[in-house]
């Protein structure tokens, strides 16, 4: 039993997941569920009841603060590196945010009541939570001096390698919808930042799909905030 628990182990692409210790895995094994997450698809909407933890592969959920008046910025994105639904493991069984899927692809999902109770056991499950915890803190927090500070086109460029960094495509389906809340500007702005990114050799922006031609340029370009935000995560 534990061989093919070890072996299903070895075949998930999360960080957390496949960080843990045989023994953890395996009380967590029965209760996880593999799951499509489409693009689009709204995991949490505020304060609505949280049922369900998603350790994402390659898709990738973002994290979206909205005003009364229904304007939208993005607060933060969740890929492999981590989990989604990390309030529940924080006393709330709840979120002011919405969460949609940004890039489609699989996760692990697992009900929150059973993520809870390990999560309280102590271990590398929780120790690596934690972590992710500040990774995401860091990244939220240099999102907000981001949007604060900096030109739509570095924040663009800063977005794109942090989709980049979570994708297995270098194709992103990226509509300027999309684009313009998880910058938070309207899309005329979206299509001037993308037509300078593509004009610089960095990208090939046509018809919702972005194609990274020149990572290292997009680096050079896009301000500290990626940096920072990067260097957190490459500590988990």
């Amino acid at each position: 039993m534990f061989d093919s628990l070890h072996t299903s182990q070895d075949s998930i692409n999360n960080k957390i997941l496949s960080a843990l210790p045989g023994e953890e895995f395996a009380r967590l094994a029965p209760h996880l569920e593999k799951v499509e997450l489409s693009l689009g698809q709204v995991l949490y909407r505020p304060e609505e009841p949280i049922t369900h933890v998603y350790f994402p592969e390659h898709a990738m959920g973002s994290l979206i603060s909205t005003t009364s008046e229904g304007q939208c910025v993005e607060a933060g994105v969740i890929g492999w590196e981590g989990l989604i639904g990390i309030n529940v493991l924080l006393g709330v069984d709840s979120t002011a945010s919405e969460c949609i899927v940004q890039l489609a692809d699989s996760a692990h999902r697992i009900k929150t009541g059973v993520i809870k109770e390990e999560f309280k056991r102590g271990g590398v499950l929780q120790d690596k939570i934690l972590l992710f915890t500040n990774a995401l803190m860091t990244q939220i927090s240099q999102t907000a001096l981001c949007n604060r500070l900096h030109l739509v086109e570095e924040r663009l460029a800063r977005w794109l390698l942090m989709c980049h960094d979570r994708s297995t495509d270098k194709k992103l389906s990226l509509t300027q919808e999309f684009l313009s809340i998880m910058l938070g500007v309207n899309r005329p702005t979206v299509t001037v930042a993308a037509i300078l990114l593509q004009s610089a050799g960095f990208i090939k922006y046509s018809r919702g799909k972005i194609i990274v031609i020149d990572r290292e340029g997009l680096e050079h370009f896009t301000c500290d905030c990626y940096k920072t935000a990067k260097t957190a995560y490459d500590k988990l």
